[in-house]
C-alpha cells in the first residue's frame, strides 16, 4: 500500500511540475507577445498615421508642382513626364521614411525595394522598353505636343507624351493610345515641323480643250480661297497625259488645321468652276475605223 501511495505521490508531483512548466512557458509566450505589441504596436500605428498624412502632403506638393509647371516655360512635352517622375520619387522617399518610423533599417528597406524593383522589371520587360522609348522621344524630340504626326498608320494631333504611351487625337475625334516602343521602332511623319502642307489634287480635262484656260480657272479658285496659303504660292501643272484626257494637278498649300478644308472644299470649288466653264470630265474614248 505504501509503495502504491508513493508511486501515486510521485506521479502527482511530476504532473504538477509538468503543468507548472507548461503554464510558465505559455505565460512567457504571452508576455513576449504583449511586450512585442507594446513595443511595436505604437510604431505600426504611427507608421500608418504617417503614411496617411504623407500621402496627403505629397498630393498637395504635386498640385503645387503642376501649377508651377503651368506658369513656367517648361516644354509642354516634358511636363507629364516630369510630374510623373517627381510623384514617384516623393512616394519612394515617403515609404523609406515610414520604414524608419516602424523600425525597419533604412538600408535593409532600400535593398528590399531594389529587389522588388528588379522583380517588377523582369515581369514588365516590355513596359520598360516603352519607358526607354519615351525617354528617347523626350530627348530627341521628333515631335512635340500639338504636332500633327502620322505613325503606325495613325494620323492625329499629339495630345500627350507620357512615360509609356503617346496619345493622339485624330480628325474623327478618336483618341489613339500608342505605346512609345511602337512609335520609335517605326516611321514617324511629322506634318507640322515645316509649318504647312501641300494638298495634291488631280483633275482631268478632255483632249482638244484649252489647257491654259483650264489652269487659269483653277488658279483663280485657289487664289480666292481663304484657306489656301498665299506663301508658298499655289501652282497648277500638267501631271499626266492619260488614255482619255489630260490630267492636271492643283498644288495649293495649307496649314495643318485647314488641311482637310482645302482637301474637300477647295476640290469641290474647282469642279464647280470647271463645270461652269463647260469643261467636261474625260470619258473613255475609242477610235473606230471603217474599212471599205
Amino acid at each position: 500500500m505504501q509503495t502504491t501511495e508513493k508511486v501515486m505521490d510521485t506521479a502527482v508531483t511530476a504532473t504538477s511540475e509538468a503543468g507548472g512548466t507548461i503554464m510558465n512557458s505559455l505565460g512567457g509566450f504571452f508576455n513576449s507577445i504583449q511586450e512585442g505589441v507594446g513595443q511595436y504596436g505604437l510604431k505600426i500605428v504611427g507608421g500608418i498615421v504617417a503614411l496617411i498624412i504623407g500621402l496627403w502632403i505629397v498630393k498637395i506638393i504635386m498640385k503645387a508642382i503642376k501649377k508651377a509647371f503651368d506658369k513656367s516655360k517648361v516644354d509642354s512635352t516634358l511636363k507629364p513626364f516630369l510630374v510623373t517622375l517627381v510623384g514617384f520619387l516623393l512616394k519612394v522617399l515617403l515609404f523609406i521614411s515610414i520604414a524608419g518610423i516602424v523600425g525597419i533599417p533604412t538600408a535593409t528597406f532600400a535593398a528590399l525595394l531594389a529587389a522588388v524593383g528588379l522583380a517588377i522589371g523582369g515581369a514588365f520587360n516590355g513596359s520598360l522598353g516603352h519607358m526607354a522609348a519615351g525617354v528617347m522621344l523626350l530627348i530627341f524630340k521628333p515631335f512635340k505636343v500639338g504636332d500633327l504626326i502620322e505613325t503606325g498608320g495613325k494620323l492625329g494631333f499629339v495630345k500627350e507624351i507620357s512615360v509609356f504611351v503617346t496619345i493622339l487625337e485624330t480628325f474623327q475625334n478618336k483618341t489613339e493610345i500608342i505605346p512609345n516602343g511602337a512609335i520609335t521602332s517605326g516611321t514617324i511623319t511629322n506634318l507640322t515641323m515645316i509649318g504647312n502642307l501641300r494638298v495634291d489634287m488631280p483633275f482631268g480635262i478632255q483632249y482638244g480643250t484649252n489647257i491654259e484656260n483650264a489652269k487659269q480657272i483653277v488658279m483663280d479658285v485657289l487664289k480666292a480661297d481663304e484657306n489656301v496659303m498665299k506663301t508658298p504660292e499655289p501652282r497648277v501643272a500638267v501631271n499626266n497625259l492619260g488614255a482619255n484626257g489630260v490630267e492636271l494637278l492643283a498644288l495649293p498649300y495649307a496649314t495643318c488645321d485647314n488641311y482637310w478644308d482645302v482637301y474637300w472644299d477647295t476640290r469641290q470649288k474647282i469642279v464647280e468652276a470647271l463645270g461652269k466653264a463647260s469643261y467636261d470630265a474625260p470619258l473613255p474614248q475609242r477610235i473606230v475605223t471603217m474599212k471599205s
